[in-house]
Formats: C-alpha cells, sequence, structure tokens
C-alpha cells in the first residue's frame, strides 16, 4: 500500500493559508505541513495536527529546507504587491526550490487573466509566475483566483459611513468568491492534483452597481451608486487620505473589471469541490461580524 503524501502549504499563517490547512487536516489525507516565515504563529494549526516548518521565499536554504520530503505544494501568493519585481522573484525561487526538492505537485494561487494586456499591476507577477511553472518538469495546477468577497471589508465602513459608492467600473462585471470557498478549492486541488489551469469564481457574475445594491439590501443601508471615471476616483481615494500607491491600485481593479478582464463565472469550484460555492448574497451577510468588530 502506497505511503500517505506529506502536503506544505505556505503562508500557512494567512487568511487563506490557514483555511486550507484546516481543510486538509479534516480530510486525513496524508502529513499536512502549515509553512510560514514565522513558525510562531502556526501554534493553532499545530494544535490542531498540523506539522510545521519555517519558509522563507527570500532565502533560499530555508525554502530547500521545508520542501525536503514534501509531495504536493501549495505556493500562495505571497503579499507584497507594491514593490516591482520582487513577489515574482520570490515565488520563481519557490519553484525552483520545488523543482530541486522533486516536489510531485504544485498548486499555485493566481489571478484571472494575468496575461499580458491586464491593467492590474501585478498581473506580471502572477503570469510570471505560470510561465516558471510551465518551463519547469514539476506537474503543476494554476488557480486563477476571482476576486475575494472579503475585500469589500476594506471600502464598505467609509461607504456607509458616507452613504456613497464611488466606482469607475463601468459596466463591467466580476464574480466575487469567498475566501473560504478559494480554500477549498486549493485543499481539493492538492488532494486530487488535476493538473490543468482552473478559474475559481463566485456563482453571480454582476456590475460593481449591482453589488453596492445587493450591500445596500442585506445591510439595510441607503447607498447611493456614482460612477466617476478614473482620474475622478484616483483624486476622490487621495483626498479620502488613502496612500498613492494603493489608491491607484484600486483605480486599477476597477479599469480592469471595466475593461471585462474579469468578466467570467464557472463551475470551477464545484468540480473541484463537490460543492457549489457560497451565494455572493450570502457570503455578504457573513461579512457582518467582521464589520461590526
Amino acid at each position: 500500500m502506497a505511503a500517505s503524501p506529506t502536503f506544505l502549504v505556505t503562508g500557512a499563517s494567512g487568511q487563506l493559508g490557514r483555511r486550507v490547512v484546516e481543510h486538509l487536516l479534516a480530510t486525513r489525507a496524508g502529513t499536512i505541513i502549515a509553512a510560514s516565515r514565522d513558525p510562531a504563529k502556526l501554534a493553532a494549526l499545530a494544535a490542531k495536527g498540523a506539522q510545521t516548518r519555517r519558509i522563507d521565499f527570500d532565502d533560499a536554504a530555508s525554502l530547500d529546507a521545508a520542501l525536503k520530503g514534501v509531495d504536493r505544494l501549495l505556493i500562495i501568493s505571497t503579499d507584497d504587491v507594491l514593490t516591482p519585481g520582487r513577489r515574482l522573484r520570490q515565488q520563481t525561487a519557490a519553484v525552483e526550490a520545488a523543482a530541486r526538492a522533486k516536489v510531485g505537485h504544485v498548486v499555485y494561487t493566481s489571478m484571472p487573466h494575468p496575461e499580458p494586456g491586464s491593467l492590474i499591476p501585478f498581473a506580471p507577477d502572477h503570469y510570471g509566475t505560470e510561465q516558471a511553472l510551465a518551463k519547469s518538469a514539476l506537474p503543476h495546477t494554476i488557480l486563477r483566483v476571482s476576486w475575494y468577497v472579503e475585500n469589500l471589508l476594506r471600502a464598505l465602513p467609509s461607504v456607509f459611513a458616507s452613504g456613497k459608492w464611488y466606482s469607475a467600473a463601468g459596466e463591467g462585471k466580476l464574480a466575487n468568491i469567498a475566501r473560504d470557498d478559494v480554500a477549498r478549492a486549493a485543499a481539493s486541488a492538492l488532494v486530487k492534483a488535476p493538473g490543468g489551469v482552473f478559474n475559481l469564481t463566485g456563482p453571480d457574475l454582476l456590475t460593481t452597481r449591482q453589488i453596492a445594491a445587493l450591500v445596500a439590501e442585506v445591510f439595510d443601508k441607503k447607498i447611493e451608486f456614482i460612477s466617476v471615471n478614473d482620474e475622478q476616483l484616483l483624486a476622490g481615494l487621495l483626498a479620502a487620505g488613502l496612500p498613492k500607491p494603493i489608491a491607484e491600485l484600486t483605480v486599477a481593479f476597477d479599469a480592469n473589471t471595466r475593461a471585462g478582464k474579469v468578466d467570467l463565472v464557472t463551475d470551477a469550484v464545484e468540480k473541484l469541490t463537490g460543492q457549489k460555492p457560497i451565494r455572493l448574497r450570502d457570503a455578504i451577510a457573513a461579512l457582518k461580524p467582521a464589520l461590526s468588530a
């Protein structure tokens, strides 16, 4: 009888990584390793049965040590979206270390349509990592993840305070996905190792205006939706005190949506997990405790 595989999840102290580890532990599919730059942050996962290891994408020695004996690896994209080139260097280093360790299968969390032409500044990081995997001899699965429902948590407090929702997304549509659906899909991809590219989306393809109306209904708030152009949105965000790089990234997200770069809805989550993703209305309602806190 073949030995059970050893799984390693990078970024396991983050919100997505933690949930992936928890889903893997529930499957009892093999040995589960939670990895982070700071293993002290993984104590709760260790208490649930995960092994822990230190991994730092800027430290080749830590990568080699962490990946020793690993059969299947989840590379969660790193969080430095503002330093040009660093994220790609980090993730390419992880791919190269996986090749040295002869990992049996790699799963990587990418973004929708990262190819040249995307208006998202960090799209080249994802596309470059996908290309590094394609050029390697590593069997791999790419998860192109639509924008999280939870991203609304950053915007809604100011929307509720002002009663106004400003957007430059026009009539562009997107299918927001709940983070836990991504975690379930990633855990399943590690266990099943299907290979190929999966576009992970929620089930509801809506304009930002429709999303704003849904938020207003769920939270019983009066929200005025105001359509603006990129320059007006940037000026408003800067006037509200957002740092310029964050404001520019926010505008890029709206412009990318307006250009139709995230206009897709798929059944990939259900194919990978056997369960449909949560509807947007229910996912928005689930944000209430976090907003109250």
